[in-house]
């Protein structure tokens, strides 16, 4: 199992890439290459669902906190060392924390 610190670390860079993700001009031709493919077919529900993933922190931060997870496990050759149900409320701790930062952005400003 993986400890309270590291799993707040764990928040913090899952938060960091999703506002990579979302917000960060670095990526903005990637959205606009995606927003243009999604125009061309706009009652395409997959396309829809890939640019409303893109677009929302709290979509694509969840499922970036657990590939975040899913990378420090793999590095750390700690995969085995819980069962699979811990590792699933591991990424709730993960999103949590990650959630929780893009919440106190929405509130304050970021």
């Amino acid at each position: 199992m993986i400890s309270l610190p590291v799993l707040v670390l764990l928040g913090f860079a899952a938060y960091r890439a999703t506002q990579l993700g979302v917000h960060d001009s670095i990526l903005d031709p990637a959205r606009e290459r995606l927003a243009t493919w999604h125009a061309n077919k706009l009652d395409s529900k997959p396309r829809g669902f890939v640019i409303q993933l893109i677009s929302c922190v709290y979509c694509f931060g969840w499922w970036l906190s657990g590939v975040t997870l899913l990378v420090y496990l793999l590095a750390t050759d700690s995969w085995n060392d819980a069962p699979w149900i811990i590792h699933g409320i591991e990424w709730f701790a993960v999103a949590g924390v990650q959630a929780l930062l893009n919440r106190r952005d929405d509130t304050f400003g970021g």
